[in-house]
């Protein structure tokens, strides 16, 4: 059980974003807060609207003590040998405790400004050679030398290896066949947005039936009851950015991601904004993808998440409205209850 953390500010409302600065003492306190809660990994996401999460991740390590951190990047922005430099380093100062979600991009016109200019499968191709050379190093095969259509490395040598010898776990993110064969071929976890369990369950199919993981990423709302939690999904829902949805709708009509559009046309198809009585979508067209937002009691919404594990789905990265306030709430009054369910299936 993931959770997001906010580097680009906590939002207060559906569609609104703090961005433009780094509230780097909020990022810390709401680490810390996560570690003692028992969060499994703070995922740091990367983009240009918001901060680098390389570097405040390396701070972030030595403020905490058992959380780990799931590091978004993109390949093409540092070369593999470096990248695995980094993150080998960063596996020494945390006591391993990185993991990595690898992202081909979602935007051309994002990839663009970064001086990346690769249609989407061409963007995976570079990453299975990039998965390739990093599965070299971290088996320490030095010196490491290839050639392929996108990388080329001539006697790569690292002093500095993984700590004990391992690797980090890796996630690959995306919902096409090409994402999916590269998880199977090079990572660890299929990640993919969220949808009913259903939907998930047919899509993890391929996956699963290889020995793969999957895992999903969506928002979560839990209150005492769920009129509780309806009101106050209306609340939030009061008075939305429709400036930014505009902005979200432009992204993505010009977006190339599988994913992206799967999520928008998902969204899109639910009946009065919900896929079913648990799931709600119309934040979707506001905040993105993740925001597929399963709402309820908490003890509906622990029981609607183990139908997510029955249907194969073994990891999820959350987030909410305010996402910190939300985690908390997730962590002592719904994680418990899913627990529960768990060991009435062992035992059942």
């Amino acid at each position: 059980m993931h959770w997001n953390s906010p580097l680009s500010g906590q939002q207060k409302a559906s569609g609104k974003y703090g961005t433009g600065r780094l509230d780097f003492e909020g990022i810390v306190d709401f680490a810390k807060e996560a570690d003692d809660l028992g969060v499994d990994s703070l995922l740091m996401g990367i983009g240009s609207h918001m901060p680098d999460p390389l570097p405040v991740l390396g701070a972030l390590v030595r403020e905490t003590r058992r959380v780990k951190f799931l590091l978004a990047y993109r390949p093409g922005l540092l070369s593999p040998t470096l990248f695995a430099q980094v993150v080998n380093t960063v596996s020494w100062m945390s006591d391993g405790r990185i993991s990595l979600n690898l992202v081909a991009g979602t935007s051309p016109a994002e990839q663009a400004g970064y001086g990346d200019f690769l249609a989407h499968d061409d963007r995976y191709a570079r990453s299975n050679e990039f998965l390739e050379i990093l599965h070299r190093l971290w088996r320490e095969e030095a010196p490491v030398s290839y050639q392929g259509d996108h990388y080329r490395v001539e006697g790569a040598r690292l002093g500095l290896g993984y700590k004990d010898g391992g690797r980090p776990e890796i996630y690959i993110s995306g919902a096409s066949e090409v994402a999916q064969q590269t998880a199977l071929d090079h990572g660890d976890c299929w990640l993919r947005y969220g949808d009913t369990p259903e939907g998930l369950a047919a899509a993890a199919k391929p996956v699963l039936t290889q020995g793969g993981r999957v895992g999903t990423r969506m928002h979560v709302l839990a209150r005492e009851t769920r009129e509780e939690a309806l009101a106050d999904l209306a609340e939030l829902m009061r008075n939305p950015d429709e400036e930014h949805r505009k902005m979200i709708a432009s992204a993505v009509a010009a977006s190339d991601s599988v994913a992206v559009n799967t999520s928008f046309q998902l969204a899109e198809s639910a009946e009065s904004d919900w896929l079913s009585p648990m799931l709600y979508s119309g934040a979707v067209a506001y905040r993105g993808g993740p925001a597929l937002c399963v709402v309820g009691s908490y003890e509906e919404v622990a029981a609607y998440l183990y139908e997510y594990k029955a249907a194969g789905i073994s990891e999820f990265i959350f987030s909410g409205w305010p996402t910190r306030d939300e985690m908390r709430i997730f962590y002592t009054r719904v994680l418990p209850l899913l627990r529960r369910h768990e060991r009435a299936g062992r035992n059942g």
